[in-house]
């Protein structure tokens, strides 16, 4: 572990660029199967897609429609009519003397095809559908954002498992001079030179560490479960991820959240609100359309029957066989201005205009929010720094100490307890220093989140 550390160190110093945050191959295929698995990021792009259909539904309604209708109808009527009552010169016969009536009967047949487009909206179509693409771009940052989240849990995911995996070494490595240990001290005792209780009390030290190695194995399943659940790895594909657990380490001086995918999301956002109030305004506009197409109508088997005449003193009965339209051809335009509408119009302006300012606002606030949270991951980063090398130096000398302990109680100079004393804060002080390595790297990760740009920082 020492070595790793160093290494990284090393090289990563080496690198100009704002930071890097090393994979190997293997955990980087994890990350990419996590990223696929992963539902929100699913929904994220089924929800583009929908947008983009929404978006082809917009510009579509240029394209002209064609109906075909087809109509018959059967009606059975009586006209009334009241006209001036006329005189007809010579006979001096009163013609519409009153209220005359007429029944009717007979069928009725219309077909047509009709083709409609729209010519001009009021610029409505063109900035509605510009709205669903920033609407869009929005959205695609949010996936985006979403990846950052699935990455970071991944890694830390696989740091925990390392961890374990390391204090359990850790644990072998103490149940093992603990073994040693015993079988010294049990010569010692036939010897007459050592007392159980120095045996005992090694005894229950190795208990502690079975208890310790009982908790890791139960730890180990949960993290096992938890990466199966992010990436859908099994066991064995699991453990063939590889990788250096080593610090990463961030330039300082290039810290920014003007990357941050949420900021550009609201930003987008705000940009397709002021399309939809350009969108609104241009209902102010008139609309013109063009329609063009032929029609078929036909009158058939119909008769009417008048009142009785007088002077015939009998009803005229007349019939209709036939009176039909055929291949008549319409070719037009239309303009509609809606000059007034009450102020459904006017509110709905308003209504976007405050719809603008409110994600304004949203923007403004959350810059500021991750500032502070980008300079909180920072300091928080740069403290773990600092106390990585400090737990290393407790290490070396909690190392050191445990040498000299197990030389000096060989040679009877301190006692048992003195002994595991050591023993225990070697152990500690190595978990220690696994701990804030695993805290150093998620900081950093964390850090670099908040600027938006650790897909683009991640690297073999």
């Amino acid at each position: 572990m020492k070595k790793y550390v160093a290494l990284s160190i090393l090289i990563l110093l080496s690198f100009a660029g704002f930071a890097q945050i090393n994979v190997s191959t293997s955990l980087e295929k994890a990350i990419e199967k996590a990223i696929e698995k992963n539902s929100s990021i699913k929904n994220k792009e089924l929800e583009i897609e929908k947008l983009n259909l929404q978006e082809k539904g917009v510009w579509n309604k240029y394209i002209p429609t064609v109906d075909a209708t087809a109509i018959y109808s059967y009606f059975d009527n009586r006209l009334t009519i009241d006209l001036p009552t006329a005189t007809i010169p010579i006979v001096n016969y009163p013609l519409f003397d009153g209220k005359t009536a007429f029944d009717n009967y007979g069928n009725l047949f219309n077909g047509s095809v009709m083709a409609k487009t729209v010519l001009f909206s009021g610029l409505q179509i063109p900035n509605g559908a510009k709205a669903l693409q920033q609407k869009t771009k929005g959205t695609e940052y949010l996936k985006e954002s979403e990846k950052d989240g699935v990455i970071k849990e991944v890694i830390n995911s696989f740091d925990q498992l390392a961890l374990l995996n390391e204090v359990e070494k850790l644990v072998n490595d103490s149940d093992k001079r603990l073994q040693t240990e015993t079988k010294r001290v049990t010569r010692a005792i036939e010897e007459g030179l050592a007392i159980p209780y120095d045996r005992d009390k090694i005894k229950l030290a190795s208990l502690e560490l079975e208890s310790k190695k009982i908790e890791l194995e139960g730890k180990r399943k949960l993290v096992y479960k938890k990466i199966q659940y992010l990436t859908g790895y099994s066991v064995s594909e699991i453990d063939a991820v590889q990788y250096n657990l080593v610090p990463y380490l961030i330039a300082s001086d290039k810290l920014s959240t003007e990357n941050k995918q949420e900021i550009k999301a609201l930003e987008s956002f705000k940009m397709a609100n002021e399309f939809l109030l350009k969108k609104e305004k241009g209902t102010f506009l008139p609309t013109l359309g063009a329609f063009g197409g032929v029609s078929y109508s036909s009158l058939f088997n119909a008769q009417t029957t008048t009142p009785i005449i007088t002077g015939i003193n009998e009803a005229l009965y007349l019939g209709l066989n036939e009176m039909t339209i055929s291949q008549n051809w319409v070719v037009g335009a239309a303009m509609k201005w809606e000059i007034f509408a009450g102020f459904e119009r006017k509110h709905k302006v308003h209504e976007a205009k405050i719809n603008i300012e409110q994600i304004q606002n949203q923007i403004d606030d959350t810059k500021e929010k991750l500032q502070l949270l980008l300079e909180n991951n920072f300091v928080n980063y740069s403290v773990l720094n600092q106390k990585i090398e400090i737990a290393e130096q407790q290490e070396k000398a909690a190392a050191n100490n445990l040498n000299m302990a197990t030389k000096q109680y060989k040679e009877g100079l301190i006692t048992v307890s003195e002994r595991l004393e050591a023993e225990n804060d070697s152990f500690k002080a190595s978990v220690n220093k696994i701990n804030i390595l695993i805290e150093q790297r998620l900081s950093a990760i964390e850090t670099i989140i908040a600027t938006g740009e650790l897909t683009k920082n991640l690297s073999q």
